[in-house]
């Protein structure tokens, strides 16, 4: 490139051009090459973050149904159940898990638990009937697979615990997923929760399949136990 100053350079547009407006060009072009990279990688950037924000928002807003589905994939083909089990109702171990809160122990061991088994209703509770050794999340879809119905009995100190809102979605997932028309999760109201302090996925759930609420007055006495016992919790006769 030493005899650079003697080649001759030509333009479609203006013809020959000087030496030195070709060194011109020359220089420019290394702006712009990194201007266009610059403009490539804010693209790439703001694709892939807007992308993050799309899957983010999928898995959120579909986390108990893609964790429910993993949970039952992993149960049929690596667990003790095939598939069968989701569809023979006779296979059923119990007629009800209750989910509950540790503070209302004392309701179900001297309200819950007397009442259903003396109707004969095999009852699932956590303390009793959980497998020592097993992770809590395999116990708690053993549970709710292995009853009929999964009943919430539900409280302010439930809506705090992780794991009681585990048992709650997981019951709701079942519900929708793998009993077809059977509503499979009752929901017993235990005292007042507002609205306000429900996850959405529960005030819909209340919404479109209502509740029993448990009173300590006579008549809600006996409506609790009534379809609690016989409708709501087993749908068999008592």
């Amino acid at each position: 490139m030493a005899d650079f100053q003697y080649y001759q350079f030509f333009n479609d547009k203006t013809g020959q051009m000087f030496t030195t407006d070709v060194l011109d060009d020359i220089s420019h072009l290394k702006y712009r090459y990194y201007s266009y990279t610059f403009i490539i990688i804010t693209c790439v950037i703001v694709l892939a973050l807007f992308m993050s924000i799309v899957i983010g928002g999928f898995v959120y807003k579909n986390r108990w149904k893609l964790r429910y589905l993993m949970y039952r994939t992993r149960n049929t083909f690596f667990g003790h159940r095939n598939s069968a089990y989701y569809t023979v109702i006779q296979n059923y171990q119990f007629d009800a898990f209750i989910s509950y809160e540790e503070d209302n122990t004392r309701f179900i061991l001297d309200d819950v638990i007397p009442r259903l088994e003396t109707e004969n209703v095999s009852l699932c509770l956590h303390q009793r009937d959980f497998l020592p050794g097993n992770e809590i999340s395999d116990n708690i879809i053993h549970a709710i697979q292995s009853s009929r119905k999964t009943v919430v009995i539900l409280s302010n100190a439930f809506l705090k615990s992780k794991w009681c809102m585990y048992e709650f979605n997981m019951g709701r997932m079942e519900s929708i997923y793998s009993r077809g028309e059977e509503i499979s999760l009752v929901i017993v109201m235990l005292e007042t929760v507002p609205n306000s302090a429900m996850p959405l996925e529960m005030v819909r759930w209340i919404q479109d399949n209502n509740y029993i609420e448990y009173t300590t007055d006579h008549e809600g006495n006996a409506l609790f136990e009534d379809k609690q016992t016989c409708d709501n919790i087993v749908n068999r006769t008592c």
